[in-house]
Parts: structure tokens; sequence; C-alpha cells
């Protein structure tokens, strides 16, 4: 009975990402915050391949993960990352990021001969409109002297992880996926611990706080919510999560609310609501054509 629980259980954990992020970037810079939740997850990862005995990609597929890795994780958690440390809201960034269905069904229709159904075409309007909403309406920005500089790193996480989940569907089906974690963790690595060297003073505030969001971003996002995923992926419940991963922004922006006090005027709020309407419409029909990229 707990099983159906286990897709909005995902959700609300994966929308905890983007605070967990925000959090721990009190103590530490991006790049550096990110090498040491990549180091951790290397560790976690490499012992989980030892307890399931997964099987590690090789050759052509080591360099097919390694790029997931790098547009993935790299990319998108590197966009995001910097953004909110530039002052976004994450609910905000959320949003940005959370539209990648809306992206995918553009490349979709522009490089395939196929045709989304007349509810995707209205989805990606209502997604045009409710972004355009979001953009113009008042948030609640905690440094804005940066803001176009932050959104442009949010597109570029956008793009990161559409460009990395197309690839992997196209050239890393049927890899072991505990395996191929390992991989990605490690190409994120090679991609951050070279920037917070030359870019970060790569100094830590090591307090409890810290200590605890960065535990959380390891073993609840990076080895739960991930297990959680490929449960549901497992039993056949991946098209369930997409229709209701238009969650993640609106759960986001309601827990950055709770413990940052993250506010929206009525403008943003209803592009939210269209944002998330929009994905919905674009993911919610099982085996869409959308899907089979």
């Amino acid at each position: 009975m707990l099983v159906r629980f286990i897709p909005t259980a995902f959700v609300v954990l994966w929308a905890s990402g983007f605070v967990g992020a925000k959090i721990g970037l009190q103590y530490a810079e991006p790049a550096t915050l990110l090498t040491l939740r990549m180091l951790a997850n290397l560790g976690v990862f490499t012992l989980l391949v030892v307890i399931m005995r997964s099987t590690i990609p090789k050759g052509r597929m080591f360099c097919h993960s390694f790029i997931v890795g790098i547009l993935i994780h790299g990319f998108y958690l590197g966009g995001t990352y910097i953004a909110i440390d530039l002052g976004m809201p994450s609910g905000l960034s959320a949003l940005l990021v959370g539209i990648q269905p809306i992206l995918t069904a553009i490349i979709f229709v522009t490089y395939t001969r196929e045709h989304l159904k007349l509810s995707q075409w209205f989805g990606l309007t209502l997604g045009f409109v409710g972004i355009s909403l979001v953009l113009m309406g008042k948030t609640q920005w905690q440094d804005d002297s940066h803001k176009f500089i932050a959104v442009g790193l949010c597109l570029v996480s956008l793009i990161g992880i559409t460009l990395g989940t197309l690839y992997q569907k196209r050239f890393c089906s049927g890899v072991d996926k505990i395996g191929s974690a390992l991989i990605h963790y490690f190409a994120a690595l090679c991609l951050f611990f070279p920037y917070a060297m030359n870019f970060e003073t790569m100094s830590v505030n090591w307090t409890l706080e810290f200590t605890l969001t960065l535990f959380w971003l390891v073993i609840v996002l990076s080895v739960v919510a991930i297990m959680l995923l490929l449960f549901m992926v497992e039993r056949g419940a991946s098209e369930k999560v997409a229709s209701i991963f238009y969650l993640v922004p609106p759960v986001t922006g309601i827990q950055a609310w709770l413990i940052f006090g993250e506010s929206f005027d009525r403008t943003a709020i209803l592009g939210f609501i269209l944002s998330a309407t929009a994905v919905f419409l674009i993911t919610r029909t099982k085996n869409t054509d959308c899907q089979k990229i």
C-alpha cells in the first residue's frame, strides 16, 4: 500500500534539493560544495557497487556515461548552485530547470517527423506564458545585481539536463544504473574540482547545520531519491513520475517560503500554476511520443 506514495515522496525529496543547496551555500562556495558532495557520492556509490555487485561501464559505455555525468550533474547542478549563490530564489531556479519536458517537446518536434497532441501544444503555450509571468512578477531575490547572469545559468542547467537525459536514453540503454551513477559523479567531480581550485577559495565553514545539509544532499538526494526513482522505473511507474514532476517547482517554492521566507507576488504565483499545468499536460499521457526520444 505504501508503494503508491513513492512517486509523491520522490518529488518532495527532489524538491528539497534546491532548498538544501541554498542552505549549504551559506557555508561554502558553489563548486566547493559540489566537490564535497561528489566526493561523498563517490564513496557511498563505491560501497553500493560492492554490496550490490553492480557492473561499472567500461570502454565506450564508460565514455557515454562520463558525458551524461557532465551534462546532468555538471551543468545541471553547477548552473543551479551558482544561480542560487548569486541570489536567485530556490523556487524560481526549480521552475526554470523544471520545464525540461517543455524543452524536450520542442526538440522532439524540431528534429523528428512525429507530432504533438493538441493538449501538448496547449501545454507548450501555457508554459511560455507561465514562465513569462514568473519572470515579470516580483520575486524576492536575495541579491538581484546578477539577475540576468543567474537566469542564464539556469538556462544552461536546463539545456544540460535535457541533453543529458536524451543522450542517456540514446546511448546508455541497459547500462547498470548504480555502476553508471558512479561514473556520473566522477565526471562531475572532474568538472567541479578544477573550477573550485581556480576560481574559489575552497574555504568551508564546518558547522553542524552544514554537515547535516551535506548529509541530506548525499544520502537523501543522491542515494534515497535515486533509489526510489530506480525502483519506480523497475516497477513501470516512470510515466507516473513524469506526470507529477510538475509539482517540483511549487513544492520547492513552499519549502523555500517556510524555511527562508521567499515570497512571490500574484503574477509570479499565477505563472507557477500555469507552468506546472503546462508540464502536466505535456507529460500526462502514458507512452507519448515525446517520452520515446
